[in-house]
């Protein structure tokens, strides 16, 4: 029987601080639990192994929160428990998200040891008076200092996450913040547009009229401004937020993006199998309880009609720069796209939203700045 590859997501939800825009389940101040988190996660990867049949992990990716804050034995417990329970491809891409001001040489050397070969480290912006309205615990010569000794510890497939739009940042903030990107000559950049959630502080600072949001047209400009200069140099864009030197596009998040299979193990960790969409519980004391009793508390669970499959296939597919082949999603879901979608295709191609060669369908450059209100029309 041949077993399913898929990508296994991790979750480490502790943080120094957090950061004033984050709304993901991550949390400070809880050093206490770090080492019965750490058991837990080492025990619902057992028991997911049994549950899914020892499944074939062809990515690995450790998120958070900040697990490069964790001690590296943590880390190095939860990739032998994942090498002891499941059959991991002999070329695993296995990335692990850094904070600057975590990093150390001997954490590296840990990560490395334990077949870590791609790391995510956080920049945001390249202005400390940036970083610290952020809320961020670090300064620019804490990444640079970071990305140094990664390289130290020969880690070359490196991903440098930024931020635009952000309260505070003018346009010539942002052109800085790309030429310090360009020159330190990185595999992958993810470059991220601020949106402002209800429940971070800055959410409650918008509230209050304490910030406001960047306007559209500063948006987009700087966007382009990402776009046209990072493919420039050789970082080219291949979804609507991520860029990369060639064949070196990060594996886990295609496989989400191609709604590819995936297991996410922690707290507030979601996951994707057998045409199944479900979610580990955020809060970090029951999800403890939870594994410790066997009996996993999830925060959502079901699963996906034909509608719902397709409806992704055309919203995260419409995301990458390959677009989506309207011929292949035809004869899966047993639906002529081409013909259902006739007008609203020649209606988007007219506008300059799409374009459309053979069967395949992509956003237009044009078409990636409205690209949520394209994708809604198209399905």
């Amino acid at each position: 029987m041949n077993q399913k590859k898929i990508g296994l997501y991790i979750h480490i939800p502790f943080c120094k601080k957090k950061c004033y825009y984050c709304d993901f389940p991550s949390y400070s101040g809880m050093d206490d639990y770090w080492e019965a988190y750490i058991d837990a996660l080492a025990s619902e990867l057992i028991q997911k192994a049994d549950e899914f049949q020892n499944p074939h992990v062809e990515t690995v990716f450790i998120g958070g929160g900040t697990p490069s804050l964790i001690p590296a034995m943590c880390i190095s417990k939860i990739l032998d428990t994942v090498y002891s329970h499941y059959t991991v491809s002999t070329d695993c891409e296995c990335t692990i998200e850094c904070n600057p001001g975590t990093l150390t040489g001997d954490k590296l050397k840990a990560y490395k040891d334990h077949g870590v070969n791609r790391l995510s480290i956080g920049l945001q912006a390249c202005q400390d008076e940036i970083l610290k309205k952020l809320g961020r615990i670090h300064t620019c010569e804490d990444f640079l200092f970071s990305l140094e000794l990664a390289r130290k510890h020969e880690f070359d497939n490196i991903n440098a996450d930024i931020i635009f739009s952000i309260p505070y940042q003018t346009f010539a903030h942002w052109q800085e913040t790309i030429s310090l990107i360009i020159s330190l000559d990185l595999a992958h950049v993810s470059c991220y547009s601020l949106l402002i959630e209800d429940n971070t502080v800055y959410g409650k600072m918008k509230k209050e009229g304490i910030i406001k949001e960047a306007d559209d047209e500063l948006d987009r400009k700087m966007y382009h401004y990402a776009v046209d200069s990072l493919n420039a140099a050789g970082l080219y864009q291949y979804e609507i937020s991520n860029f990369a030197k060639p064949h070196l596009r990060c594996r886990h998040n295609m496989n989400y993006w191609r709604r590819g299979e995936y297991l996410g193990v922690g707290a507030g960790a979601h996951s994707h199998y057998n045409k199944r969409r479900f979610a580990n519980i955020s809060d970090i004391s029951m999800y403890i309880k939870g594994v410790n009793s066997r009996s996993l508390i999830l925060s959502e669970d079901s699963y996906l009609s034909r509608e719902n499959e397709l409806e992704e296939s055309i919203f995260l597919g419409l995301r990458l720069n390959e677009g989506i082949d309207l011929n292949k999603l035809s004869k899966e879901f047993g639906i002529d796209l081409e013909r259902k979608n006739k007008k609203k295709l020649e209606h988007l191609t007219l506008q300059g939203f799409v374009e459309q060669e053979g069967s395949i369908v992509k956003l237009t450059k044009k078409g990636m700045d409205l690209a949520n209100a394209i994708i809604v029309e198209l399905i």
